[in-house]
């Protein structure tokens, strides 16, 4: 084995802080920046999971200790079945569903109120390499939707994968200003969701 070198050490004294992750989230944007600059992408921060059979409640505690408002819903922890939001734990869709089934809010679990993977809209990774800001916000303004998922095409070392998330909130969040969108409901599924 090969002699190291000791290295100096030093006593710490009080008020030495905690490094925190930096995040290039919070610098702000202009609609003409690179879509990339508005992005979670997922090689670099960890997806926050729940399993379709977790309770609503601890979906929403999941939510918090990740500081997120969406998680990913996988049973297996690589395939995703479907979305859950903040808005689906706590809007009309599961209150619907207490007063329809005769049960409490705790007997709900996360497979109730996720939007499954058949609903989601996505966007190529490789259409984001000429995106502005603007052409995301358009997008999600198109749908009606508060995240859209980017999607990577399979390589010869990864399957195709959920590379990054489109959220309005972070995008509102570095713009420094509220995006209007209207909920559009863009399949019969998803009016019948709506009305049920």
């Amino acid at each position: 084995m090969s002699q190291g070198h000791r290295m100096n050490t030093f006593r710490m004294e009080r008020g030495v802080a905690l490094a925190q992750a930096s995040s290039s989230h919070n610098s702000p944007v202009t609609l003409e920046c690179p879509a990339w600059e508005v992005l979670t992408d997922l090689t670099v921060v960890k997806a926050a999971t729940t399993t379709p059979h977790a309770s609503l409640r601890d979906a929403e505690q999941t939510m918090i200790a990740h500081g997120v408002r969406m998680l990913f819903v996988s049973a297996d922890g690589q395939c995703i079945e479907g979305l859950v939001t903040s808005t689906d734990l706590h809007g009309d869709r599961q209150v619907r569903l207490v007063q329809e089934r005769g049960l409490r809010y705790d007997e709900l679990s996360v497979a109730d109120v996720m939007t499954p993977l058949g609903l989601m809209d996505a966007v190529d990774f490789d259409d984001l390499k000429t995106a502005t800001v603007s052409d995301l916000i358009a997008t999600l303004q198109r749908f009606g939707r508060h995240h859209m998922l980017v999607v990577q095409a399979p390589t010869h070392a990864t399957p195709r994968r959920v590379r990054a998330v489109i959220s309005r909130s972070q995008i509102e969040r570095q713009l420094g200003t509220t995006i209007e969108l209207t909920p559009i409901a863009t399949s019969f599924s998803e009016i019948n969701r709506a009305l049920s």
